[in-house]
């Protein structure tokens, strides 16, 4: 049986890379991931064209810092809440309204953070066949000071 708490490290440590085919390795070939907002993304293709515009930095530079963390080893789950922390200065933006919005949201607030949990599924060999991300609102909490 795989370590999951382990697996979870390598998950964590590879989102935080800013490396998508690194985080893609993570998971099972069927896996599933409901990021929230009621959209469902089933196998490798569809999780890797919902994660690619936040590793082209759309949302600036991403990182997500662990604060608590619960795992069922017999059951191969795992919880973790976390504050993700964005960076929006270096933000690359297609459409050049949304590049310029961008600019001057970031003289004002340039860094934030929101919190979440995620909750994860393992398969036997410790690659995530369920990726389930929470949040207590219907907009996250931005909040300058976690940034």
């Amino acid at each position: 049986m795989a370590d999951i708490a382990a697996a979870l490290d390598r998950f964590v440590a590879a989102f935080n890379t800013n490396d998508l085919d690194l985080v893609m390795e993570h998971f099972a070939e069927d896996a599933e991931y409901l990021p929230g907002d009621g959209s469902r993304h089933v196998g490798l293709t569809a999780i890797r064209r919902e994660f690619e515009p936040q590793f082209r930095g759309a949302y600036g530079a991403m990182t997500f810092d662990e604060h608590d963390r619960i795992i069922d080893a017999a059951a191969r789950k795992a919880t973790i809440r976390w504050t993700c922390r964005h960076d929006i200065r270096g933000r690359r933006s297609p459409a050049p309204l949304l590049g310029l919005a961008t600019r001057l949201v970031a003289i004002f607030c340039p860094r934030f953070g929101w919190e979440g949990l995620d909750v994860f599924h393992f398969d036997v060999h410790g690659k995530v066949i369920g990726k389930y991300s929470y949040s207590n609102y219907v907009l996250p909490r931005i909040s300058r000071k976690l940034g």
